[in-house]
């Protein structure tokens, strides 16, 4: 009889410990799960970067295009790792510095045009004017 309420009192044991082994267990699958691999962001930045290099960026924000580039290879790196988190982050801030370098880059071609069209509208009046005279 000893034998079996040894037996019985194991068994209660058990039943009272492996709930919790399996919530354990679930939490740590979880935890190892919940953070996605950023592959739709790495590839948003991989595109900003693009864009800025056509918007002219190496010429008109080479900093800018350099930081991008930097952190999108180190956020490759980390994904490569799988931190996750880190290439997330690395990612999204080379996304923001290549939109930079693009918006600086369409500004100083913008300004250069509007540089050559006042030169250009000067040098029309110095011509109607010298005509009319």
């Amino acid at each position: 009889m000893n034998d079996s309420r040894i037996f019985q009192s194991t068994c209660s044991a058990i039943r009272k410990i492996l709930p919790a082994l399996g919530l354990g267990a679930l939490l740590a699958m979880t935890g190892c799960a919940s953070v996605p691999a950023p592959i739709e962001q790495l590839a948003v930045s991989t595109a900003a970067v693009a864009n800025a290099v056509s918007a002219g960026g190496p010429e008109f924000a080479a900093g800018d295009m350099r930081n991008a580039r930097e952190k999108l290879d180190r956020a490759n790196v980390a994904m490569t790792a799988k931190k996750y988190e880190v290439a997330r982050s690395l990612a999204e801030e080379a996304q923001v510095d290549a939109q930079l370098a693009g918006a600086r880059a369409r500004t100083a071609k913008a300004k250069k045009v509007s540089a050559e069209l006042q030169e250009d509208s000067r040098v029309l009046r110095e011509e109607i004017s010298r005509k009319a005279q």
